[in-house]
């Protein structure tokens, strides 16, 4: 039984827009995608926009002065340490790499190694997978997941050799540089102030939508004759 037909049919009238709001957000009308899937592509470009650290961190390895190494890498197997040392083959001369089964061994530079992966991982990051494939004869996600993985195994091999300082600038290129190129691969960058509108209109209609949504409920309670005591 309805004890307050005002509030009750405001809270109803409140519900139902915000039902209609909420199919509205679902259907592909903006851009050919629905709400959701929109502001996530959009908040994805901006981020990405705003994460190219790979100059910087360039920048970093030569302040360093790396030096040698000799690491040895165990890899999930034979095919993904083969496809590894491909990686570090293309690093230069002064780079050995050794397969034995699922194991790689690796000799060389660390900041020449480290600079060609920040190469790779440059061409993924502005969507230009298709010069990854001219270089290594397979596909480029699976380049940038085997830097992935080659480079958390030299860190660990590193610090058991207790070489902290190169553990740390192979653990910096891995996060700044190889995993974030691949996360935002083929996403188009995007700086905030181009889609400033968009993003202050998502910000300020989520807050009222959430509010919108605890009025309908509370004052069809409060129609029903339901209150909250103190």
């Amino acid at each position: 039984m309805i004890a307050h037909r005002k509030r009750f049919s405001a809270g109803l009238a409140m519900m139902i827009g915000f039902v209609v709001v909420l199919v509205l957000i679902f259907l592909p009308i903006y851009s050919g995608q629905n709400g959701l899937n929109y502001l996530d592509s959009l908040y994805n470009s901006i981020s990405k926009g705003s994460a190219y650290y790979i100059p910087a961190v360039g920048e970093e390895i030569r302040a360093a002065e790396a030096g040698p190494v000799s690491v040895t890498l165990t890899m999930a197997d034979e095919t993904q340490a083969r496809q590894a040392a491909m990686l570090f083959d293309h690093a230069g001369r002064d780079v050995r790499t050794v397969v034995n089964a699922s194991q790689l061994k690796v000799e060389g530079d660390l900041g020449k190694i480290l600079q060609s992966c920040l190469a790779d991982a440059d061409l993924m990051y502005h969507n230009q997978g298709d010069k990854l494939r001219e270089i290594y004869p397979y596909d480029e996600r699976r380049v940038l997941y085997n830097w992935h993985q080659s480079l958390i195994a030299m860190e660990k091999d590193l610090k058991q050799q207790k070489k902290f300082q190169q553990a740390k600038l192979v653990s910096l290129i891995d996060q700044k540089a190889v995993e974030c190129a691949y996360n935002y691969y083929t996403i188009e960058p995007k700086k905030i102030s181009d889609a400033f509108g968009v993003v202050l209109f998502s910000l300020l209609f989520y807050v009222i939508y959430t509010l919108w949504y605890g009025f309908a409920v509370m004052y069809l309670f409060e129609g029903w004759g339901l209150r909250l005591e103190h």
